[in-house]
């Protein structure tokens, strides 16, 4: 669906706070999954809303922690709230989207800070650091990430990756990739893990040029989303990083965005 005069009007966040506050439509997805105040203790004196708020603010600008703008509750409530979700699997849970059947892998080299942690050298793409490999349905939404060093080829990280989607995604059993993950090694891997048909999506020879290839597009699609979020533009720290605790999941945002038929680049939350 494309940008009308409709859907500039109704996506529209101008009469928001911030940009990435989220609105009642979203909100009211997300706010079932949340978990109800504790029967003992003290009476819970924040609003979960103000906390996603918070956090996704921080997604979509890269801030510290104690960054964080005044009008959200304080930065350890926050982390507070996040570390407990992120422990208890609870953003995870905040996703309804049914199983796909098929999905897109590919992976992407991206730099660090000198912060320590996994490192190597992608000598294709020439970089020094992390890869992260995803996996997408076929709209582009992840359903699977394994982060791992950069001097990893594809082919031999894929396994991995495939293997942590096996229960959350039981139906999704047909993969597109690229070139990379050609050959019988990868094939041989992916029978002792599970019934994967990988489909190997490939330039023609008389191709002149840049060419939107089918299927691959998703997923390259998906890595423009996640670099438009400032926190995901690079590892920014060994502990928590914004792939490896929150797995950028996705948000019920997309959930209430697709009822309009729109793909939108807020569909993850890379919280840090």
């Amino acid at each position: 669906m494309g940008w009308t005069d409709f859907t500039r009007r109704q996506y529209a966040r101008r009469a928001s706070r911030y940009a990435s506050d989220l609105t009642e439509r979203e909100w009211g997805l997300i706010s079932p999954c949340l978990p109800a105040p504790r029967r003992l203790g003290r009476p819970r004196s924040t609003d979960p809303r103000e906390v996603v708020n918070a956090l996704l603010y921080i997604a979509s600008t890269g801030c510290q922690w104690r960054m964080l703008p005044k009008d959200f509750p304080p930065f350890t409530t926050v982390q507070a709230y996040f570390y407990e979700g992120r422990a208890t699997g609870l953003w995870g849970r905040t996703d309804h989207q049914a199983s796909p059947s098929a999905g897109v892998i590919d992976s992407q080299s991206v730099k660090t800070t000198e912060s320590g942690g996994v490192a190597g050298y992608d000598a294709g793409k020439k970089i020094k650091r992390r890869k992260r490999h995803i996996v997408v349905d076929t709209l582009g939404l992840m359903v699977g990430l394994m982060v791992h060093s950069a001097d990893i080829q594809d082919r031999d990280g894929a396994p991995a990756v495939l293997k942590t989607i096996l229960k959350r995604w039981p139906w999704l059993r047909h993969i597109f990739a690229d070139g990379g993950y050609a050959g019988p090694k990868l094939k041989g891997a992916l029978q002792k893990t599970a019934t994967y048909t990988l489909q190997i999506v490939k330039r023609t020879d008389k191709a002149k040029g840049f060419e939107v290839l089918p299927h691959r597009w998703v997923v390259e699609r998906t890595f423009a989303w996640l670099g438009r979020c400032s926190a995901a533009t690079r590892f920014l720290r060994k502990r928590g990083s914004p792939q490896q605790t929150a797995r950028c999941r996705r948000t019920n945002r997309a959930a209430a965005e697709e009822v309009g038929g729109r793909c939108s680049s807020d569909r993850y939350v890379v919280i840090i």
